[in-house]
């Protein structure tokens, strides 16, 4: 079988349609989402409709979805831009949509594959902490039963893997930096152009917490939608970076008379 796992799509439809191709070439057959459908971008209502109709689709609740339907903004310590898109996007949704997103559980463990779904961590979902260091991926693992637990929220890829006791020697937790293909220079243009992906093979014995990046707003200097597809047959995963039209994106997001700087974020990819 293989699931695409995505997140943090923000609403953005062109990225969303983008990722989804991939799926559909890859034979996918289930889909599953860490969260935040919604926010920032111009289009939450079409991404919420074509997302639910996905085959197997599950979803877990972002911090977007809450605020987006509990109107308690003022408390969630976003920033100005951020607080804006959330009220743009509650004027925009139906009852049946704001329900639909509150009602969503806050971690799933996937039934038959020993994998977990989680927006932000496991140890406080409703907190919205972050995890970005092998300290705060020891917190987490503290709390997965499961090999695999694929989380989202810092629009940052990550990936942390536990060795198994046997195997301890030194640092018991380690992160796998070609997961992430960090540079702090960021990516050329003709980089940002090409479909790139990133492969990993679970190995038996490891826990596996793994941070997909994001699909509708990427933070880590590259621009292109990121998501992952998992194969339980291979016991591999794949991290594809797939560039899309981000111009339609932004222009739609000026329209729509969001703020300027969620726009400009979208090409420099942080």
């Amino acid at each position: 079988m293989k699931y695409a796992i995505f997140s943090d799509i923000h609403g953005n439809l062109e990225a969303l349609n983008a990722i989804l191709e991939v799926c559909r070439n890859n034979n996918v057959d289930e889909y599953y989402c860490l969260g935040d459908i919604v926010g920032y971008n111009a289009n939450p209502k079409e991404c919420m409709e074509i997302v639910r109709k996905l085959p197997g689709f599950r979803c877990v609740k972002g911090n977007h979805d809450e605020y987006a339907t509990n109107g308690q903004i003022a408390n969630s310590g976003f920033n100005p831009h951020a607080k804006l898109a959330v009220m743009w996007t509650q004027a925009q949704l139906s009852e049946e949509e704001k329900n639909y997103l509150s009602n969503l559980p806050m971690r799933e463990n996937i039934r038959g594959i020993n994998m977990t779904l989680v927006h932000a961590t496991l140890d406080g979902p409703e907190s919205w902490g972050y995890i970005f260091d092998v300290y705060q991926a020891e917190d987490n693992f503290a709390n997965q039963f499961t090999q695999l637990c694929f989380y989202g929220h810092t629009h940052v890829p990550a990936m942390f893997a536990k060795k198994p006791v046997t195997m301890v020697s030194g640092r018991k937790i380690e992160e796998i930096p070609e997961w992430a293909d960090r540079r702090e220079g960021g990516y050329d243009e003709e980089e940002m152009s090409v479909f790139s992906p990133i492969t990993c093979p679970i190995l038996p014995g490891y826990k596996y917490l793994i941070n997909i990046g994001s699909v509708g707003q990427p933070r880590n200097r590259d621009r292109r939608a990121s998501f992952v597809i998992y194969d339980s047959n291979t016991k591999m995963i794949t991290r594809y970076r797939v560039p899309y039209d981000f111009q339609t994106a932004q222009k739609k997001i000026l329209e729509a008379g969001l703020p300027e700087r969620l726009a400009n974020r979208l090409e420099r990819g942080m």
